[in-house]
């Protein structure tokens, strides 16, 4: 009895300590032991999701949504190769719904051909456009497709009221790939740059989200989520990003909107305008408080109706070149010109058959001119 006792305390004995050097074997193998090889990294054994910051929290749910409401817009339009044939082409840009109908806000230039324009949305559904406006002074366009649900579609924010420094995102389809998100900063406001068919385009906003080919007509967008501007340019080689990217403000696009709705053309007042100021002022005999330096203005356009006077003769000043004795703008309707876009800004809340009084640096003396805006003209 006494031996069959003595067993069964060695059995359970042995096997205690064999399932507890097993326990033990198997922790060393977690890494914990001797003889096991070291780690090719630092850091806690235990992988820990790194979260998320508010920020990149913020970048995430701003695209869920923009994305879903972001287009790719091509046309095909034809051009000749190098031996004069005639090839078909498609040239593609960007765009968003501004409704859940099917309106979409894009560049005018993005519409090259509107007689095919095509869209495709985030889920690859394909609807032919039509085009419905477009604003080229301010390379602006407004198309149509007619889908068949409701689409996701953006807010429009308020441009005027953005600063430089402030977050953006830039959604769009560089390159044909669809629903690229970029981020960055206002960089500057007020910007002009020269657009297509060698025209000035005004008061642009400047960022740093990269911008590239196919990103034209897509949404600059606040952290809010708001469209506060439409990607239209990049200043780089070979229509790559380097950083400087250019956006028409939304409020010129809700212009555009406002009077498509009321059946209205926008206003034109048909000049041409540098800025000129300081030292630049000095040297033409101008007040040095300067202005917008009329260089020329349109026959025919309410500028020249006004008796609006452009420049008469080239001089250098400088590094730059300018056309002078024309007229010098210094204020508009009472306001005293402090930015370089004070033209195009005056002409958004204006419709055509208004009236813009100037206020003009003219022969020495400073005169008010008041112009009667009508749809004809340049600016």
């Amino acid at each position: 009895m006494r031996l069959r006792v003595l067993i069964v305390a060695a059995v359970l004995v042995g096997g205690f300590l064999f399932i507890t050097s097993r326990a033990n074997w198997r922790y060393r193998f977690l890494g914990q032991g001797s003889g096991v090889p070291p780690q090719s990294w630092s850091g806690p054994t235990v992988a820990r999701g790194a979260g998320l910051s508010a920020d990149e929290t913020n970048n995430i749910e701003i695209y869920k949504t923009a994305h879903l409401a972001t287009v790719n817009v091509t046309s095909t339009v034809y051009r000749r190769t190098i031996f004069l044939d005639v090839v078909p082409s498609r040239d593609q840009g960007s765009g968003f719904m501004i409704s859940g109908d099917g309106k979409i806000l894009t560049n005018s230039h993005v519409v090259t051909n509107e007689r095919t324009l095509e869209v495709t949305l985030s889920d690859q559904t394909r609807y032919k456009a039509t085009l419905v406006t477009r604003d080229e002074s301010n390379d602006l366009a407004l198309i149509q497709i007619t889908p068949r649900k409701s689409l996701p579609w953006l807010r429009l924010g308020d441009s005027d009221g953005i600063q430089v420094g402030q977050k953006v995102l830039a959604i769009g389809n560089p390159f044909g790939l669809n629903g690229t998100l970029t981020t960055g900063v206002v960089s500057s406001l007020g910007r002009t740059i020269r657009g297509e068919n060698d025209q000035e385009l005004e008061g642009l906003i400047q960022t740093d989200a990269a911008i590239n080919f196919g990103n034209s007509g897509g949404p600059l967008l606040d952290s809010s989520g708001n469209v506060i501007g439409i990607n239209t340019a990049i200043l780089g080689p070979n229509g790559g990003s380097i950083g400087i990217g250019f956006a028409m403000p939304i409020n010129r696009a809700k212009a555009m909107l406002e009077d498509t709705q009321a059946g209205r053309k926008r206003p034109k007042l048909g000049v041409t305008v540098v800025p000129v100021s300081g030292d630049y002022a000095d040297a033409l005999n101008l007040p040095t408080q300067g202005g917008l330096l009329v260089q020329a203005v349109d026959p025919g356009s309410p500028a020249d109706r006004a008796g609006l006077r452009g420049g008469r003769e080239t001089v250098q000043i400088g590094n730059v070149q300018l056309v002078v004795g024309g007229d010098l703008i210094m204020a508009i309707d009472g306001r005293p010109i402090d930015r370089n876009d004070a033209i195009s800004r005056a002409l958004s809340s204006k419709r055509a058959g208004d009236t813009l009084e100037l206020t003009v640096f003219r022969n020495g003396r400073t005169t008010n001119v008041r112009v009667k805006l009508s749809d004809s003209g340049a600016i």
